[in-house]
Order: C-alpha cells, then sequence, then structure tokens
C-alpha cells in the first residue's frame, strides 16, 4: 500500500505505480524519450495517462554517460513551460521533477510539481534538503557515487548490498533531521554500478524493506539489459519487461519506465502472483 501527498493532493494505490518518463531533452540515452515541443510532450503525457501512468516525470537534463551538465536556469527553461502545459492538459496528474538542483526544485513545485526526483540523494546541492522540507513534497533519493564528476565510475569489487544500505541509512536519517517527512529510495540501476551489481539489486531489494519507505526502480532499456543481450536500446523493451518483473516480485512500489502500457500490464499480472 502506497499514499503520497502533495500540494492538496493525494495518490494512494494497493499495487505498485508506474512513472512515465517524459525527457524533455536533445541527449537522453533512449532517443524515442526525448521530447522538445510543449504539444508533443503533451500528446506523450496524455498517451501513458491512458496507458496506466500514475504518475509523469519531467527531466530537463541528461544523466547518461558522457553528457553535458547543463545549469538550473537552462533546465528551467527547458522544462518550465511543458510543465505549465501538463498541469492545465491533465489537472489530475501527480507530476515528478528530476532535478538535482534546490533552485530548480522550488520553482517547479511553484508551476505544480507534485514530487522532486533527485538522482544525487541530495549530494549535489547542499540546499536540496532543507528545500524539500520547506516544500512539504515527496522526495526520491538515489543512490550515486557522492562526486558528480563520478557518477558513472564503478567499483565492480564492491559488495553493493552494504553500499548502499549504508548510504540510504545515512540518507533517511540526514531527511528525518531536515524534516522532510516523505521520503521515497532509489537504488541507483545504471549509477556507479556494474551490470552484476545492479543483477544482485534486483534480487535484493528485501534488504532495504527495513527503511519502510517506497522503493522506487529505474531500470528501463538501461544498458545493463542491452549490453548484457548484445543488443540496443531501442531493441530492450522485452528485457525491461523481464526486470521489471523481478523487481516488483521482490519488494519494489514504483517503477519508472519508458514503456508505460507494457509496464502497467507487469503490475496486473504480478498482483495475481503475489
Amino acid at each position: 500500500m502506497l499514499t503520497l501527498n502533495s500540494q492538496g493532493k493525494t495518490l494512494h494505490s494497493t499495487k505498485p505505480l508506474i512513472m512515465g518518463i517524459l525527457n524533455v531533452t536533445p541527449d537522453s540515452f533512449y532517443q524515442k524519450s526525448r521530447v522538445m515541443a510543449v504539444s508533443e510532450a503533451t500528446d506523450i503525457a496524455g498517451k501513458m495517462l491512458l496507458d496506466g501512468a500514475s504518475i509523469l516525470d519531467i527531466g530537463g537534463q541528461s544523466t547518461r554517460p558522457g553528457a553535458t551538465a547543463i545549469s538550473a536556469n537552462e533546465e528551467l527553461d527547458r522544462i518550465g513551460a511543458v510543465i505549465e502545459a501538463v498541469v492545465q492538459h491533465f489537472p489530475g496528474v501527480f507530476i515528478s521533477v528530476d532535478t538535482y538542483h534546490s533552485e530548480v526544485a522550488k520553482q517547479v513545485v511553484g508551476l505544480g510539481a507534485h514530487i522532486i526526483n533527485d538522482i544525487s540523494g541530495g549530494q549535489y546541492d547542499a540546499h536540496m534538503f532543507t528545500t524539500i522540507a520547506a516544500l512539504n513534497v515527496p522526495f526520491v533519493v538515489m543512490h550515486v557515487n557522492e562526486n558528480k564528476d563520478q557518477m558513472h565510475s564503478v567499483d565492480a569489487t564492491a559488495s553493493i548490498i552494504p553500499v548502499v544500505h549504508d548510504f540510504f541509512t545515512k540518507t533517511c536519517a540526514a531527511a528525518k533531521d531536515a524534516g522532510i517527512h516523505q521520503l521515497i529510495i532509489d537504488p541507483g540501476f545504471g549509477f556507479s554500478k556494474s551490470p552484476e551489481q545492479n543483477f544482485k539489486l534486483i534480487t535484493n531489494l528485501s534488504a532495504f524493506a527495513s527503511f519502510q519507505k517506497p522503493i522506487l526502480i529505474g531500470v528501463s532499456r538501461k544498458s545493463t539489459i542491452y549490453k548484457t543481450l548484445g543488443i540496443t536500446a531501442a531493441e530492450a523493451l522485452n528485457g525491461s519487461t523481464v526486470l521489471h518483473t523481478a523487481a516488483i516480485l521482490h519488494g519494489a512500489s514504483i517503477l519508472r519506465v519508458h514503456d508505460v502500457k507494457e509496464a502497467n500490464e507487469v503490475v496486473t499480472l504480478c498482483s495475481y502472483l503475489q
């Protein structure tokens, strides 16, 4: 059972939720997830909602390996109009914004966003925790290397479950001390981890159950899938479905996905298996 409260709205579900990815970027790793025009973004958002998404995750900055970081102002320029249009066209939807800039978080909540999804887990902006506490919105904290320039550096010899568990222990305590009441944890698939470590995380999600927080999984079409199978991101739908199924059966609460219809079918069938 999962309940999120934000901006006077409540999202409640007894099944895992689907978060649809809407990248307002020219360079995200999966080409079909990229949009720039507001009209295109609202069309895609509408289809995702019809296909079963409960949350739309809007991002203005690619964090794929090799991507060039952009400023908070440029990020806002990319996503501001899209957020406003989605709010206007779909007033009932929960909007998440993918950012590690506290100033972006502040501005987008003012535009109508409900969740902040920070791939740095609050590590890349010293003001993020106090900002989220003041905004009083749900906050997704993802595990990644502390150094932004090394977010994709991998220590393949690390015992990944204790590493991620220790990170969440510290991060959950810091969030509580800051006054953040709704925390969602994300193990950070594809960030600072080898494919083998990613697979180990999926099969050991129960190791994080003690935090009593919703667990978000963002593995859709990532390199762990397509490199393992010797294919491309464009061909990784079937592999994504397999890992989404495994993630739900091991305790995932939210799936962050490119392909909403197929992920919703996973949620439906897994509800019968469980």
